[in-house]
């Protein structure tokens, strides 16, 4: 059978520069949601502790559960968006967020609020494939296209600080439970709004309609199978492993199974057709592919791990209210807010010395907060420009990660694309934090505590050195010949 060809551009329709702009609006709402229900918790770790007697285990998988499923399904979600409609994949997705959220918002219990969070990723994980696969097609003009996928980035980090702010406003002045709900009460409303105003020509993937057994057949189930609990598996193992310890059969057992099948399903990919496998051999050698993915873990692993590590210390070490330490962030979603329009400089200059450049106010954002954070009055002279400085950076490096990488693979394969992109970014988050929350442990161990800051500037120490591989990888790797 011949493989299903995509709408040429001739026969997509022409929207209105209105139309356009309201589902942009819609699409970067599911994705400030998305992060908010993540980022809003943390304000609210503290009080779930005490009111429901949680242990420290339980209340990290408050956070790693909704990361787990969400970077585990992304590339099922994203062969759905590409196969079948990826309208029927952003409407259920969004849907799904909100009934799971109202949902948690009545639990008081531990087990059953980790199993909605699950959840709620997994309906997460549904919205930002089937949503980029749509904002192709409705920017399909390279300069527009740019500068919606860096506003599209942009709300991401965005929600993830204003998140924190509106969380712990909800648990200072009402209850823990409004963040739940909040969620819901902007995601139910907006799923209906999509309904009617995502038209069918621009979700329609294919030109001509196939049976449902071919469709079916091209999402390689098995392979995307064999790779989400591979993926789950090693999201277990490493999150686990903070908490666990790293050398636990607990650990070491789901992460040898996780890596032997991973290695399978990359095998597995080379011997079916091309045109039905879920991550083709050949994507990893589109230009600038593999070097763009490395770049994509790093970014939401800085801002993850500058939150946990940030609201810990100031409210359980400073004794500051959960606002104001949600106050005392708001220089990162400023800072990422302004660069989350600066996707036209692609036109301008080549992605590789924007990337590079991130990275640059990256690296000097480590040296200040590794140096400087473990007093209150280090705030102004340390904290305050690193925060600035490295999440300006970072979201260079998103927003110009985003837009190369779409750049480099066809549109066909948008929602794969998409997918992951957005994985890696989780992928590096969940790995992230575990890595650091052992760095952080094994140091304070010898040095003081978790009253002290040692073990936190250790972690800044590692994300530097992290950052600084990158630069070099990008450096001599990164073609410019294909820009």
């Amino acid at each position: 059978m011949p493989p299903l060809q995509p709408l040429s551009p001739a026969e997509m329709p022409v929207l209105s520069l209105t139309r356009k702009l309201v589902l942009l609006f819609m699409f970067c709402l599911a994705q400030f949601l998305d992060a908010f229900s993540n980022s809003a918790l943390f304000s609210a770790i503290p009080v779930l502790e005490v009111s429901m007697g949680m242990t420290e285990s339980q209340s990290t998988w408050i956070m790693s559960a909704f990361q787990l499923t969400f970077a585990s399904f992304l590339l099922i979600s994203g062969r759905i968006s590409d196969v079948y409609n990826p309208k029927t994949g952003f409407i259920g997705g969004v849907l799904g967020l909100g009934v799971i959220s109202l949902c948690a918002g009545f639990v008081d219990d531990t087990i059953p609020l980790i199993v909605l969070r699950a959840l709620t990723g997994i309906a997460s994980s549904m919205t930002i494939p089937s949503a980029l696969a749509l904002l192709v097609k409705v920017f399909p003009e390279p300069l527009e296209q740019a500068r919606a996928i860096g506003t599209f980035g942009g709300c991401s980090c965005v929600a993830t600080s204003l998140g924190l702010m509106i969380g712990a406003m909800f648990v200072q002045w009402a209850s823990y439970h409004w963040v739940f709900w909040f969620i819901a009460i902007v995601a139910v409303p907006t799923a209906l709004a999509c309904a009617f105003i995502i038209s069918p020509e621009i979700a329609r993937t294919k030109d001509n309609l196939e049976p449902v057994a071919a469709k079916w057949k091209s999402l390689d189930l098995l392979g995307v199978t064999i790779l989400t609990v591979a993926l789950i598996l090693f999201i277990f193992a490493v999150t686990s492993g903070s908490t666990d310890g790293w050398a636990s059969a607990a650990v070491l057992v789901p992460l040898i199974i996780s890596i032997m099948m991973m290695i399978g399903f990359f095998c597995w990919e080379t011997l079916i057709h091309v045109d039905t496998a879920a991550i083709p051999p050949r994507t990893w050698f589109y230009p600038n592919f593999s070097i763009l993915f490395a770049v994509a873990l790093l970014p939401y692993c800085w801002w993850f791990t500058v939150f946990m590590i940030f609201t810990i210390l100031w409210q359980n070490v400073f004794e500051w209210s959960a606002i104001s330490s949600a106050v005392h962030m708001l220089p990162l979603g400023a800072a990422a807010f302004v660069m989350s329009f600066t996707g036209p400089l692609s036109r301008i200059f080549s992605p590789k010395w924007i990337i590079l450049t991130g990275l640059f106010f990256g690296m000097v954002a480590n040296v200040l907060m590794a140096l400087g954070g473990g007093k209150p009055e280090y705030y102004w002279p340390y904290i305050f420009p690193a925060l600035s400085i490295g999440s300006a950076g970072f979201m260079l490096m998103y927003t110009h990660t985003n837009i190369a990488i779409f750049q480099a693979a066809p549109s066909s394969m948008a929602g794969t694309v998409g997918a992951i992109f957005n994985g890696a970014l989780q992928f590096g988050s969940a790995i992230g934090l575990a890595v650091a929350s052992s760095i952080e442990t094994s140091v304070e161990a010898n040095h003081g505590g978790s009253h002290e800051y040692e073990g936190r500037a250790a972690v800044f120490w590692f994300l530097l050195t992290v950052a600084f591989i990158l630069f070099i990888s990008v450096s001599i790797f990164y073609d410019r010949s294909t820009c």
